[in-house]
């Protein structure tokens, strides 16, 4: 899904009595579980492998415990064996769509100029190639110091940041100006979100909060029926046009599915600015609004390292989870978008429709 991702065709609400909660425990199984429950007395189990739950929460922290640093970095370097792999087999045939009959080729076009001019010019940071990620940019903390000077970043209190490599210190900015920091979870593979607060950090764990591993360490997994207030998004970007707002990430649909929960959340609505962080090649004329699927998020601010761009953007922004346009394939990526669609149709007792089949892009490489 490109991903054809996510909205609501029509608000599906649940009764005010249900709360929905995750729950870890028993980590020491062979089979550790989570447990789903409702105030309707409604409970679902579902199990992980040992290495998912690792990468989710390790050891517990609660206890005193350590954080099993070194299992969540081997997890990591497996995964990028895996992407490596794929990379070699996908890569050709996915940046170099010529279909023009595919309603999703001229997405690629754009995005494998942009990620092959960012690599030709070296305005590319690792981690590297570019390709297939939201590109880290030479000039990264100068953007995240524009977003820093954003009234809109000062009067916030809860800015929900994607976990790539170029908005690094705008998470950074976010927890040492004490605000609340939102962030998912790579891939949203395993888990959903997590919140950090400045407050329970310390000078020394802020920087270590920013990365993934931290996240994982410092974070506090929350589930949909979470009850908070997202002030400011800022989302990562492979191009973005600046008089449209209109943009493109890398291929996955993460981005939109986060912003779809969010909204089922009701922690956002359309008042909520979008922000993205780029390098001012990043900035493009031929996004077609015409051809943005309904999904698509649009940005409201664009922060280069030498400007801040307000889009006024006439994009609609999306409304919630469009559960025709989301694949049986990226469904089947995500836990946690799965046991919300069994909640959903238990609870109004109606099977919600799925998408087309879709071939999934692939994931980046990392050079080790």
């Amino acid at each position: 899904m490109d991903s054809t991702l996510i909205r609501i065709a029509h608000p599906l609400k649940l009764k005010p009595s249900s709360s929905f909660s995750f729950s870890i425990f028993d980590c020491k199984r062979t089979q550790p579980h989570y447990s789903l429950s409702t105030n309707n007395s409604h409970r679902f189990f579902f199990t992980l492998t040992p290495r998912s739950i690792r990468s989710f929460c390790c050891k517990s922290t609660q206890n005193g415990a350590a954080f099993d640093e070194a299992a969540y970095e081997s997890e990591r370097l497996t995964l990028d064996a895996k992407a490596r792999k794929s990379m070699a087999e996908a890569y050709n045939r996915e940046t170099a769509i010529e279909d023009e009959e595919d309603p999703k080729a001229w997405k690629w076009v754009i995005r494998k100029r942009i990620w092959d001019m960012m690599e030709a010019r070296n305005f590319a940071q690792n981690p590297r190639p570019v390709h297939h990620r939201i590109p880290n940019f030479v000039g990264a903390s100068a953007a995240a110091d524009k977003f820093g000077g954003l009234e809109a970043f000062r009067v916030a209190e809860c800015v929900k940041v994607n976990p790539d490599s170029p908005q690094k210190q705008v998470r950074f900015l976010t927890l040492s100006d004490g605000k609340k920091l939102l962030t998912p979870q790579p891939r949203l593979r395993t888990g959903f979100f997590s919140v950090l607060e400045a407050s329970k950090l310390t000078q020394s764990t802020i920087k270590e909060a920013c990365t993934s591993v931290g996240v994982a360490k410092h974070g506090r997994p929350i589930g949909l029926d979470e009850k908070l207030k997202v002030d400011l998004i800022v989302i990562g970007s492979v191009a973005v046009d600046p008089k449209t707002g209109a943009r493109l990430g890398k291929g996955e649909g993460f981005a939109e599915l986060e912003y779809g929960m969010l909204r089922y959340m009701g922690a956002i609505d359309d008042s909520t600015l979008v922000v993205t962080t780029v390098h001012d090649c990043q900035l493009v004329d031929d996004i077609p609004v015409e051809k943005l699927l309904i999904h698509d998020v649009p940005v409201d601010i664009i922060c280069t390292p030498t400007q801040v761009i307000f889009t006024n953007t006439p994009i609609p922004k999306p409304q919630g989870i469009y559960w025709e346009k989301l694949s049986p394939e990226k469904l089947g990526q995500i836990r946690v978008l799965r046991e919300l669609k069994k909640r959903i149709e238990r609870e109004t007792a109606q099977k919600l429709p799925t998408g087309p089949s879709e071939k999934l892009p692939p994931t980046a490489q990392r050079k080790r």
